[in-house]
């Protein structure tokens, strides 16, 4: 059962027969949800939907460790619509649009019909009635994200990077994008092998780079450093640019932690790490906005829950510890756009 949240309804995506549709729903829905099992029964629901609503609030919680990624085609498909909305030329990087329009579909994620859905003046009204209404500004801000990520790209290449690290890539084509403008610069990108290796048809598909390499690899098995030291190619001394971008919030605190010791210990003097991160609110959890719960909730069923957030006063001694700085005099650093924070860190 699927959930579409509007300005006045929830829109379930079946009914109470198990039929697809977009009945409906009162907000009191959501309250329900958050019932103990045993009195759900009791409120009035049918059979059908009273199984189901047990098993979306209270049963939806396991990794989704071998399926692709939700999270990675909704900001894919939220790419491809951002693509059609006016003004949005200025900020998203060129290209970007339809690079990942030609990669959802050569993977095989989604078909023709997806994207004219995406593309359409209809899909971009829910979005910007319904999306932005649940996190204010938060769809614009995956095309600032975008430009943020390759505008740090290119000012550490313009600095003397040599190779590029995208983790947690997605359905990210910078690296695709790019690699032909910068032929002196290798391109890696590591994402579980669910994910990647759709990645990996379709850039074959596209046309592969000789200096992008697609890493596929489960990093909950297997560390980040051991898995780039088996790669020949990787310069641990070298200055390299790391992008984790909307990564870290999806990680326990102890690996967010490891990861920026492991990112240290793989890369040499001179190197970047640009990153977003959702900032912790006042009652400990990630400061989503007014709908933090509901939204928390809807991550956790889906498998990808937000699971690390930091109060920004404490992420600079946090980083230290790791061998990172914070470099605020970056350009278009420590922005926040939507939910999420952009920094970059330096060593």
């Amino acid at each position: 059962m699927g959930l579409i949240i509007s300005n006045h309804y929830i829109f379930q995506c079946n009914d109470t027969d198990g039929n697809r549709g977009h009945r409906p729903v009162k907000p009191s829905y959501l309250n329900d949800c958050f019932r103990p099992k045993a009195d759900i029964q009791k409120l009035g629901y049918s059979s059908f939907l009273s199984t189901r609503i047990t098993k979306f609030c209270f049963e939806g919680g396991s990794v989704r460790k071998d399926k692709p990624s939700m999270t990675a085609r909704k900001v894919a498909l939220s790419v491809v619509t951002l693509g059609v909305k006016p003004g949005m030329d200025r900020i998203l990087p060129s290209g970007v649009a339809e690079a990942t329009e030609r990669l959802l579909i050569a993977s095989g994620v989604v078909g023709p019909a997806t994207i004219r859905w995406a593309r359409s003046k209809r899909m971009l009204s829910i979005y910007e009635n319904a999306f932005d209404w649940m996190m204010p500004g938060q769809l614009e801000a995956f095309a600032h994200r975008k430009s943020f990520c390759e505008r740090q790209v290119r000012d550490g290449i313009r600095e003397g990077a040599t190779q590029v690290l995208v983790l947690g890539a997605g359905y990210d084509t910078m690296g695709w994008r790019l690699s032909p403008e910068y032929p002196d610069v290798t391109f890696y990108e590591i994402d579980h092998p669910a994910t990647a290796s759709l990645k990996s048809k379709g850039i074959d598909a596209m046309g592969q780079r000789d200096n992008l390499c697609l890493i596929t690899e489960d990093l909950g098995k297997r560390k980040l450093a051991d898995v780039l030291k088996s790669n020949k190619s990787w310069d641990e001394s070298a200055p390299s640019v790391l992008i984790a971008e909307g990564l870290v919030m999806y990680l326990p605190p102890e690996a967010v932690q490891d990861m920026f010791f492991q990112c240290d210990e793989i890369t040499g003097s001179g190197s970047r790490i640009a990153f977003s991160y959702i900032p912790t609110g006042t009652d400990g959890r990630p400061d989503i906005g007014w709908l933090t719960g509901i939204l928390m909730w809807g991550q956790k069923a889906i498998g990808e829950p937000w699971t690390w957030s930091i109060l920004p006063e404490e992420l600079g001694s946090f980083l230290e510890k790791t061998g990172w700085m914070i470099a605020p005099s970056l350009p278009g650093t420590t922005h926040k756009y939507g939910i999420e924070f952009f920094i970059v860190a330096t060593k």
